[in-house]
């Protein structure tokens, strides 16, 4: 078996790992007592080490630099060659250490790797060791592959980069580390790539919150635990898609299948929360009467919307922020010929026609 071949203290086994490294993964270990990784006091001294985590002299080692110092030491004469071997689901050392959050070992790892330029290795779902920490949320970890040179840019067997995972997961910590620790770099961030369903990282992360909010809407007599959990992870998905704008997203861009922008895809769900956030952006003039390859503007998909309860307010919004009630669709269709029938539709029919009043 191939994890037979890696160093004794380095196997996947004694990590801890049997099977593929699970990108799903939320709960890994962080520093504590109970999984070693507290120092005795008297090793917090000042120790040598290469590199920009040297500190300097009669300054005391922080924990983590003493947990570099000591990983460095277990594997300081371990090949290139072992660090490098596949385990049977392709998975390194590295990518086993990332996936249990060790990242003292993870850094050190990285160092050697970065070295001997494998550090953009993938396992069997292409993912390299970066795309597993985005997937396991773990930020620390991400600002050190991505210091040590880790490319942001690559893709993994669903076409997705490490910013389309965080955008599907809401991490948005993670997200924010890698603009962090890639702003000013001169790295160039895709932040407009489509994965392989055709959509960009803005597109999954409102697509994720639509999702959500959808649950919201049809759980009856939801208990406060389950509706406060599910309003913190709308705002998950909020400030992710909040930081990708930051970032240089564009709400306008539309997914390769059907055309479709941010705009669209909020107006899918009356998503009023986010149709405001897109509204406020400078480009939201340009953006809003966008058509999707059927010739529907937002307007006429929030209009055709049937026994939502956010769809009057949505209406009033685009309204208000330009959107067109004369945009014809592709089969010649109004938005006031798309509203359904119902109180809740002629209320929409008349602030089509401008007739603006409190409901």
């Amino acid at each position: 078996a191939k994890s037979e071949a890696f160093p004794s203290d380095l196997s996947p086994h004694l990590l801890g790992h049997s099977g593929p490294v699970n990108s799903n993964i939320t709960n890994v270990p962080h520093a504590s007592p109970e999984n070693g990784h507290i120092a005795p006091q008297e090793h917090l001294q000042n120790l040598p080490l290469q590199g920009q985590l040297a500190p300097t002299a009669e300054v005391k080692m922080t924990l983590f630099h003493w947990q570099v110092q000591r990983e460095a030491q277990r594997i300081e004469r371990v090949s290139p060659e072992l660090l490098n071997m596949q385990d049977a689901d392709g998975d390194t050392c590295l990518h086993i250490a990332v996936a249990q959050g060790r990242r003292p070992l993870a850094y050190v790892l990285a160092t050697k790797m970065a070295q001997c330029g494998s550090l953009d290795m993938k396992e069997h779902n292409g993912q390299t060791a970066l795309q597993i920490a985005a997937a396991t949320n773990q930020q620390f970890i991400v600002h050190d592959l991505l210091a040590h040179g880790a490319q942001i840019n690559t893709r993994d067997v669903w076409g997705r980069s490490p910013l389309h995972v965080c955008a599907e997961k809401g991490h948005f910590s993670s997200l924010q580390s890698i603009w962090r620790t890639l702003m000013g770099t001169g790295q160039p961030i895709d932040i407009e790539m489509f994965n392989y369903d055709g959509l960009t990282p803005l597109h999954a992360a409102v697509l994720s919150h639509n999702a959500v909010v959808k649950d919201m809407r049809s759980l009856e007599n939801i208990c406060s635990f389950m509706a406060k959990e599910l309003e913190q992870r709308t705002q998950k998905y909020v400030e992710c898609i909040k930081t990708l704008l930051l970032m240089g997203a564009s709400c306008g861009t539309k997914d390769l299948k059907s055309g479709r922008t941010c705009l669209h895809m909020a107006s899918e769900e009356a998503n009023v929360e986010l149709l405001n956030i897109f509204l406020d952006q400078p480009s939201s003039l340009y953006v809003i009467n966008v058509k999707t390859f059927s010739g529907n503007t937002a307007l006429h998909i929030v209009s055709s919307l049937q026994n939502h309860k956010t769809q009057v307010e949505a209406v009033k919004l685009l309204m208000r922020k330009g959107a067109d009630p004369g945009s014809r669709n592709f089969e010649n269709d109004l938005p006031s010929q798309l509203v359904p029938e119902g109180p809740v539709g002629l209320k929409v029919r008349q602030i089509l026609k401008g007739k603006y009043f409190h409901a």
